[in-house]
């Protein structure tokens, strides 16, 4: 795949738009293993790579996780042909040995904490979730992610018996523009930036 500067711009970011409204075509497996192959690159605090992702895609799957959705994102999380949970393991630290080889004493600077290894792996889980969501549209997905869930009870249904926690949840596939919202408005630079 060749794109421009400018088409690249327009995929990620600048034409890009979230859906909730989804065309009957399904992702294939080899879709959504590329979507992690391309997003692992990203970069994380000691290369921690605290994401863990599970992609609900069968219809039994659905029926696990709808329950413990609110109302207005159930129809589009049925619709949808896949939905992600974009979740952390708050015992990434245990993989540093193998993530982070040049400095074998890295898995001691979270370990010795559970509230910093909970903070270290939702921050760097939430910048592998963007990584995510830029990678599944590089390759012609659309996304939905949401907040809107009953986090505990969707962790002990799908992460019972771990230290792994959701974050968000990502509805994707291919969506159906017609169906979009009017773009929200965004604040300008001066709004919300200083340069110091």
């Amino acid at each position: 795949m060749s794109v421009s500067e400018e088409e690249a711009r327009n995929i990620i970011f600048s034409e890009a738009r979230t859906h909730n409204d989804w065309l009957k075509k399904d992702i294939p497996n080899n879709i959504l293993t590329d979507l992690f192959n391309l997003m692992r690159w990203g970069p994380t605090s000691a290369n921690c790579s605290p994401t863990r992702i599970i992609f609900i895609k069968s219809s039994e799957a659905k029926e696990r996780l709808i329950p413990f959705l609110i109302e207005s994102n159930l129809e589009k999380t049925i619709n949808s042909p896949v939905t992600a949970i974009i979740a952390f393991d708050t015992e990434f630290h245990k993989h540093l040995p193998r993530l982070f080889p040049h400095n074998l004493d890295a898995q001691n600077w979270f370990n010795y904490s559970e509230e910093v290894s909970e903070i270290t792996a939702f921050r760097n889980g939430s910048i592998q979730g963007g990584y995510f969501i830029i990678a599944a549209r590089m390759l012609g997905l659309d996304c939905g992610p949401m907040s809107g869930f009953d986090q505990v009870g969707v962790d002990k249904e799908f992460f019972f018996n771990s230290k792994i926690k959701s974050n968000f949840l990502c509805n994707i596939g291919y969506g159906e523009s017609e169906k979009l919202f009017p773009r929200s408005p965004r604040f300008e630079f001066n709004e919300v930036c200083e340069i110091l």
